[in-house]
């Protein structure tokens, strides 16, 4: 017969990391309607430059043709879908990590974004959305007559 070593404090950790798996779902939903409307989110990584933001998303294996950007009352929404391969059918699978589906993130913007000259490109899987600043109002000196 082995001997086990208890670990209570193990057992505590390994049962918060799955109760927190169970809450944090990956499937996205609405709030306001509470319909889900997505399997996925991608990764991404936002960096602010003096004249832009720069928004880099990770989406392996999306064709770019599915992949849809709005912006719309300072939200910019990034959604799009990931196809399954129909060759998964007949291939046994041991361990299946990369999540299919349908994905969806949203970002709130600051007022001083110009919305009319956002782009988007992307290259090797990775999205770049580049999100210029509007030009901020300089101060005009008013002469004093006198």
């Amino acid at each position: 017969m082995a001997l086990m070593r208890y670990e209570p404090l193990n057992l505590l950790n390994q049962l918060q990391r799955e109760m927190n798996r169970l809450f944090e779902s990956s499937r996205l939903g609405d709030e306001e309607t509470g319909h889900l409307l997505a399997d996925w989110a991608p990764a991404v990584d936002i960096k602010e430059e003096p004249n832009q933001f720069v928004i880099h998303a990770d989406l392996p294996g999306v064709d770019v043709k599915d992949i849809d950007i709005t912006l719309e009352n300072g939200v910019l929404t990034l959604k799009g879908q990931r196809a399954s391969e129909k060759k998964e059918e007949t291939e046994n699978y041991r361990r299946v990590e990369r999540v299919r589906g349908t994905f969806l993130r949203r970002f709130s913007l600051p007022d001083a974004v110009d919305a009319e000259k956002v782009a988007a490109k992307c290259k090797d899987g990775v999205l770049e959305l580049v999100v210029p600043k509007r030009e901020a109002a300089q101060p005009r000196r008013i002469a004093i007559e006198g």
